[in-house]
Formats: C-alpha cells, sequence, structure tokens
C-alpha cells in the first residue's frame, strides 16, 4: 500500500490588508477560522479572506467581498498548498519556482463564500476539501410590512458603514462610484449621513460617476438624483475617452469570461482609471455591489435557468450560485456574488484602491434574506422588481431623513 504524502507547507500569499474587520483583530479572526467552529467565525464581522492552520487541516474561510483560491503544487520534498487572492499571483509563484508547467487555471480553485473550507494536508492524490456553512441566514422571518423592512435593512446598512467609518483615517476622502441608481444612492446617502452623524468633514466624500466621451444614461441620472435633494456639491463626473473601455484588460483583471461580469469590470475599470489619474493619492471607493443581489432585483425573463421560484425558494440563490453540493456549481469560480465580486474588487485593486461593499456584508445580507419575499410578491415577477425601491426609499428616510429618489 502507497502512504499518501502530507502536505508540507502552506503558503498564504494573500492580503492581510484587504480585511475589513470590526471589533477584533485580525490574529484572533484568523485564530477562529483555525478552530473551525463556523458559530464563531460567523461572529467575525466585516469582510475577510482568512488561511489558518491546525494541525494536519488548512481551514480557508471568506466573506463576499474578497475573492480567495488555492492551488496544490508538487514538490519533490512534498505537496504544497499556494493560496492567494488571484490566479495571477498563484501562476508568477509557480513560474517563479519552476513550477510553472504543473498550472493551469482550471486546476486553481475557488474558497466559496459563507462557507469553511477544510483541507486536509495530505496529498498526491489531491484530497478534496469540504465545506461546512458558516452563514446561514433565516429565510422569510420579517414581518411583510416594507416600511419596517426598509428601516431595518437600510439601519443594518448604515451601522456597517459606521464601523467601516471609524477604521479609516479620519483625513482620508471617501469616494462612491455612483450611478444614481437605488443602490449606489442608498449607500451615498447614508454614507453622507454617517460621516455628519459622527461628527466627521463631509466635505472628504465625492460621488464619482463615469462619463464615457462626455455622456452617459448615468451621468443624467446622477444629476437628477443629487439635484432632488440639493447635493450637487459631492458630484464629481470623470471623464473618460472610449479607449478606457477595454473588454480585453477586463477578462485579464477580472480573470473571468462571463459577459454581464466582463460589461460591469470594464466600466468600474474605467471609472477606477479615470480617478487615479485625477488623484493619484485617493484610496477609499465605496460601492452599491450587492444591492441587487439581496433583493433578488435581476430580469428573471433573461435567464433560461431560472423561475421566480427558484430565485424566491433558494437560501441567497443570487449570492452563492445553486451552492457547493450542486452539480453546476464551479470548482474554479464559485457562483452568484461569490464568483462575481471580482467584478468591482479587482477594478479597483487594479489602480490601488481599496473597495468597500457594504451591502455584501453578512449582517446587512441577514436582513435581506429574512424579508417574505413570497408574501410580498405573490410570485409576481412585476412586484418582485418593484420591491427594492419600496423597501430601499423607505428604509432611507427612516435611517436618515431623506428623501431618495427612485428612478
Amino acid at each position: 500500500m502507497v502512504e499518501p504524502q502530507v502536505i508540507r507547507e502552506v503558503f498564504d500569499l494573500t492580503d492581510p490588508d484587504r480585511n475589513s474587520i470590526f471589533g477584533m483583530s485580525l490574529e484572533e479572526a484568523r485564530e477562529r477560522v483555525a478552530d473551525g467552529d463556523v458559530q464563531r467565525i460567523r461572529e467575525i464581522d466585516g469582510h475577510f479572506a482568512l488561511v489558518a492552520r491546525r494541525g494536519q487541516a488548512v481551514r480557508l474561510a471568506r466573506s463576499l467581498q474578497l475573492p480567495m483560491r488555492y492551488f496544490i503544487v508538487k514538490q519533490s520534498e512534498g505537496p504544497a498548498l499556494v493560496v492567494a487572492h488571484r490566479i495571477d499571483t498563484i501562476k508568477a509563484w509557480l513560474d517563479e519556482r519552476g513550477f510553472g508547467d504543473q498550472f493551469h487555471p482550471s486546476y486553481t480553485r475557488m474558497v466559496p463564500a459563507h462557507h469553511l473550507t477544510e483541507i486536509q494536508l495530505i496529498g498526491c492524490p489531491d484530497p478534496n476539501p469540504s465545506y461546512r456553512r458558516f452563514f446561514a441566514p433565516a429565510r422569510e422571518s420579517l414581518p411583510g410590512d416594507t416600511a419596517e423592512i426598509g428601516r431595518r435593512y437600510i439601519g443594518a446598512l448604515a451601522v456597517e458603514i459606521q464601523k467601516w467609518l471609524k477604521t479609516i483615517p479620519a483625513e482620508e476622502p471617501v469616494g462612491v462610484s455612483f450611478s444614481g441608481g437605488i443602490d449606489s444612492g442608498a449607500v451615498f446617502l447614508v454614507l453622507y449621513h454617517a460621516i455628519c452623524e459622527l461628527g466627521m468633514n463631509p466635505g472628504r466624500l465625492k460621488a464619482f460617476t463615469l462619463s464615457v466621451d462626455r455622456s452617459g444614461a448615468d451621468l443624467d441620472q446622477a444629476r437628477r438624483f443629487l439635484a432632488a435633494l440639493d447635493l450637487q456639491v459631492f458630484h464629481e463626473p470623470v471623464e473618460v475617452p472610449l479607449d478606457y473601455i477595454d473588454f480585453a484588460q477586463a477578462i485579464r483583471v477580472i480573470e473571468d469570461y462571463k459577459p454581464l461580469d466582463i460589461q460591469a469590470g470594464a466600466m468600474a475599470l474605467a471609472l477606477c482609471h479615470g480617478i487615479r489619474d485625477r488623484y493619484p493619492d485617493w484610496r477609499y471607493l465605496v460601492d452599491g455591489e450587492g444591492g441587487d443581489e439581496n433583493l433578488k432585483d435581476y430580469p428573471i425573463e433573461e435567464n433560461p435557468e431560472l423561475t421566480i421560484r427558484s430565485v424566491l425558494n433558494n437560501l441567497m440563490l443570487y449570492h452563492e450560485g445553486w451552492g457547493v453540493d450542486s452539480i453546476k456549481h464551479s470548482l474554479t469560480y464559485s457562483g452568484g456574488m461569490s464568483r462575481g465580486c471580482a467584478r468591482s474588487h479587482a477594478p479597483a485593486d487594479h489602480y490601488g484602491l481599496r473597495g468597500f461593499s457594504p451591502f455584501t456584508l453578512p449582517n446587512v445580507v441577514e436582513v435581506s434574506e429574512g424579508i417574505p419575499f413570497i408574501e410580498l410578491t405573490n410570485w409576481d415577477h412585476e412586484a418582485l422588481y418593484r420591491l427594492k425601491g419600496e423597501v430601499v426609499s423607505q428604509g432611507v428616510r427612516a435611517v436618515t431623513g431623506l428623501e431618495m429618489p427612485v428612478f
């Protein structure tokens, strides 16, 4: 009988500064992952992508915003596990050490969000990981009152934004990727309100809107949104030439091929490029990513795999895809927003910006999963599509006192 080789080394290439953890140290959060207690991992508040080793077990856990991948490399002295945020980081590490011939992008594995991924350090043949969910929000648990739902949902968003603001330097400016839509609009208004509530300088805030060759529907909508609230002073159109929209670059940076994600990523890259041109030292950029997933606001008719029943009956379908136990689950990419997080994180990271997506935080997602969607929509598509505007606008009014336009 051939004895399996023990994986002797773990190379953690993730960037600890990318974590935004509230209320505990990075070391304490990593220790919780090492222990493998999923209830204690759920108590980690914020965005994180963490690797920890305990004996022969390597445990990995991430929230929605930060991607994290791993790869097992064969060495003469025994296999090693390499963990990084990106595929190209793993490839570069392998190339530098003479292992490039072992690489193929599909051999990398994405850690699925909201699951503790455990790999036993035995290689050749490579071990299959095990998954245990650490985030399992209760579904349909809130009352069927859109005003109360909005208050709780936007209230959770406001709490998380305040926590984040307290972790960044008070003198640093903060930008919002702003289209004037429901999600970026709510993030901007709650961020503005939080800055004022905390006694900070609101002059540090900007709403950045991409404008390609001085035009675009988002630019007109953003102007109308801010004019309705007399907040135009915060608006800054980011005008870029058409050649800043580079789909080939988007594929390289996002490391994916899904058309809608590439389109979104190309626009995000152009915006981040424009911000970096204007402000060489700008660091923080907040966005509304995750808002559509939370309120299930995607056109079901455009996806032949979906029905309104599959959307409303499956836990976090838009966040996680069909789930780690499904035959449709991609080991290389994961699914849903767990996969699509790269469309916003990677462009910001590429241009040296620190992105923050508060709608994707577990404490906010937890409220949204409690919405009684079936009761409020009675399985009607149009009622589902109207729901986000009703919930978010009422929530913004309750939390900030501002009347948010909904276009």
